[in-house]
């Protein structure tokens, strides 16, 4: 078991593998602190991505940042979901403290296998599961945490994905096949099991699930459509259209995300050319999508919490919406504010935390920047405490969402493994 050295006398140095749109986000903390850390280096495919990221060195490759001369401190592994395990693995054995985007694995035995090499090299780790480093989750577990409440006895969590937002990642784009990422659940529901069980400060034991692909079928799509966007004589009747979702973007804000997942064209005929040629531009209901686009789960916690979650594509894109019901109090929460009624007085507080993101496009409410930061000063003072998301906690996440898709396949009720 290794030790985690601190970093005096200079910034931390970090390298990036995987140049997308969340390592690029993670990178831009770094590049606006530079008095804290530096990026060295970057590995991807891409020459467009290398380029975006800043880094001084680059690399086609993450097997060449391992092979070669040893530049940074630590790595932030931003890859797609099925490529994590072996750059985590060789990184972790070559010493490397390690940030890793969720979900750390598609599969259990893989998840397993990732986080015993990162245990056994005996690393700084931490997984990007940012909704944990919110001024929003503060609050909420501060509040829990004061026994205000009472006795915690259930709990009731919504997360409301945003109609635009599933057509875009998880009907065109890249999460939208179980055999290409991960199943829904564990692609993008992940956060919210591993939120609960931070928030209540209990894990999850046993879970039942249903859901499934209920919309985004051919047999849905509307009379007279067609197969993309652009030749589609109902497109302006239609919810999911990608000239109305990308279009506006483009006009209004420039070439931002999403617009920057569908090309890397800045002007409106290269995204027209990219909406006539790529899957983006393909119509909702004759895509290649197999994620479930609603799924609701029944859990019980420790000390016998029950809990409810539902994921469901039909909404606005916004927060989270969450209840918490205890012996002597309730409390409800929707990202910005919390109420909390207190059964001893009858009164109510309202904790107004104002505006803030909801998606990955304006930071997750603040919990981008605060996991980098988090991970950075863990490095730096060379204490795995200093973050809240390591080994043991998000594999307990991972397997909660792995027991859910069994329940929800065989239609049983399925334990939670505790490791």
């Amino acid at each position: 078991m290794s030790s985690h050295p601190k970093v005096t006398g200079r910034p931390v140095r970090v390298a990036l593998v995987g140049a997308g749109n969340r390592g690029l986000t993670y990178a831009e903390w770094i590049k606006a602190h530079p008095e804290r850390a530096e990026l060295v280096a970057v590995a991807d495919p891409r020459p467009a991505a290398r380029a975006a990221s800043g880094a001084a060195v680059e690399y086609e490759d993450w097997r060449d940042l391992v092979a070669g001369e040893r530049r940074a401190d630590a790595v932030i592994v931003a890859t797609q979901d099925r490529d994590h395990l072996e750059p985590v693995r060789a990184l972790a054995g070559a010493g490397y403290a390690i940030l890793a985007e969720k979900p750390l694995a598609p599969t259990e035995e893989e998840t397993r296998a990732l986080v015993r090499a990162v245990e056994q090299a005996g690393v700084l780790f931490a997984v990007c599961h940012v909704m944990r480093y919110t001024p929003y989750t503060d609050l909420v577990k501060r509040v829990v945490d004061s026994g205000v409440l009472g006795q915690l006895v259930s709990v009731d969590h919504l997360e409301p994905v945003g109609w635009w937002h599933f057509a875009h990642s998880y009907v065109r784009g890249p999460w939208r096949s179980e055999r290409d990422s991960s199943p829904m659940l564990l692609a993008k529901s992940c956060h919210d099991l591993d939120w609960l069980a931070y928030v209540m400060g209990a894990r999850v034991e046993e879970v039942s699930s249903f859901g499934g692909l209920a919309h985004f079928r051919p047999e849905n799509a509307p009379e007279g459509s067609a197969e993309r966007c652009l030749d589609c004589a109902v497109e302006r009747e239609c919810p999911y259209s990608a000239l109305k979702l990308y279009l506006p973007i483009l006009r209004e804000q420039g070439a931002v995300w999403p617009v920057t997942h569908v090309t890397e064209a800045t002007d409106e005929a290269g995204l027209l050319t990219a909406l006539r040629e790529g899957p983006y531009g393909r119509c909702a209901y004759r895509s290649d999508n197999d994620v479930v686009d609603h799924q609701v789960l029944a859990m019980r916690l420790a000390g016998g919490i029950t809990a409810t979650f539902q994921m469901v594509a039909f909404t606005a894109q916004t927060h989270r919406q969450t209840r918490i019901f205890g012996s002597h109090g309730w409390l409800r929460g929707d990202g910005e504010r919390v109420t909390v009624q207190d059964f001893r007085t009858g009164e109510e507080s309202v904790h107004d935390l104002g505006a803030s993101g909801s998606n990955a496009a304006d930071g997750h409410g603040g919990g981008d920047t605060a996991l980098v930061e988090a991970f950075v000063r863990a490095v730096a003072e060379g204490d795995p405490g200093a973050v809240r998301s390591g080994t043991a906690a998000s594999l307990g996440s991972h397997l909660a969402a792995f027991a859910a898709e069994r329940a929800r396949h065989t239609r049983t009720v399925q334990p939670v493994p505790v490791s």
